[in-house]
């Protein structure tokens, strides 16, 4: 079964692996791209999402720009530790031939899926604004969109921004909240699982010998960010945290789940923490959880299965010719 997808995205090396995974496996049909601010500014996130087609040969596929900073609090510094200053480990590449939509990515959301009711589903690997603002033009579009896969929070692990809060969701708290209180459904692909998921060095080499288009770029853009990971969490590689999400939606057996309500903390020592109501007791003081969807939180992966998955679609018949 193929999925209609729309990524929402801030590339960054993680991201461009999401991307080409959704792009190379038979059983994504992705119909379109938004970007919005995080690992970059949000206008080097879309000159570097048509890049990523360009260089994929899929330009067709359109890219909408998005959000530019979050609902409410001010932009946070772009990590250019983690992704380099240009989002690709500071390769700087030239820039692309084609060009963005003149159409907002929120706009771009809502049509698409008032287009296909109860086909689309959205992956998010940034942060959540460009859905926070689909949200706020059509509400509707929570009873038609078929389902929405983020890349972000934690549940029991610790942080990677704080002891309690993920990045995605940190940038942009308030906008994070509105998406985990809509009623759509959402699967939470965060570092409880995406931490257990590590690339190494032999997969990149691999890959760079098994896809002449892409390939190389991929192994050396990866470089900067396994030398941050090696640096901070001393592993040897880095982490699969956006093609995880991408994963879930192709084959979601990877994963185990377990649902319930979320908020996010907006403000204070905790924000940007997801916090889960794991046990549904009504007699709890606060009653932040109430009347809130139960939304699906990864919390164990098959991570082996996962990173074949990855490279099988790195190196499939996509890429040849």
């Amino acid at each position: 079964m193929s999925h209609k997808v729309i990524l929402d995205t801030d590339p960054g090396i993680d991201d461009a692996m999401a991307l080409f995974t959704a792009l190379a496996h038979p059983a994504i049909d992705l119909i379109g791209v938004t970007t919005t601010f995080g690992n970059v500014a949000v206008q080097q996130a879309t000159r570097n999402a048509l890049t990523l087609l360009e260089m994929a040969q899929a330009s067709h596929i359109p890219v909408a720009q998005g959000g530019a900073s979050p609902w409410i609090l001010s932009t946070p510094p772009f990590p250019d530790f983690v992704h380099g200053t240009d989002g690709f480990g500071n390769l700087h590449l030239p820039a692309p031939k084609t060009q963005a939509l003149a159409q907002p990515a929120p706009a771009f959301i809502v049509e698409q899926i008032l287009k296909h009711p109860h086909e689309i589903t959205l992956i998010a690997i940034g942060p959540l604004d460009n859905l926070a603002t689909a949200l706020q033009l059509n509400p509707m579009i929570a009873h038609l969109v078929k389902q929405v896969v983020i890349m972000g929070g934690v549940i029991e692990r610790d942080g990677n921004v704080s002891p309690v809060a993920e990045a995605n969701i940190f940038c942009d708290p308030h906008a994070a909240e509105r998406v985990m209180a809509a009623p759509w459904s959402v699967a939470m692909v965060g570092l409880d699982v995406t931490h257990q998921v590590v690339l190494d060095q032999a997969l990149f080499e691999r890959i760079r010998d098994g896809n002449s288009r892409v390939g190389q770029f991929m192994h050396d853009a990866v470089q900067f960010y396994m030398r941050f990971y090696g640096s901070i969490r001393g592993i040897k590689g880095c982490y699969g945290h956006d093609v995880s999400a991408v994963a879930y939606v192709i084959d979601p057996t990877l994963f185990q789940t377990l649902e319930g309500s979320i908020c996010v903390a907006t403000e204070g020592v905790a924000m940007g923490q997801t916090i889960m109501d794991r046990h549904g007791l009504s007699s709890y003081a606060l009653k932040n959880w109430n009347h809130r969807p139960k939304q699906k939180a990864c919390l164990g992966v098959d991570a082996e299965r996962l990173i074949a998955l990855f490279e099988s679609s790195m190196t499939n018949e996509f890429w040849q010719g």
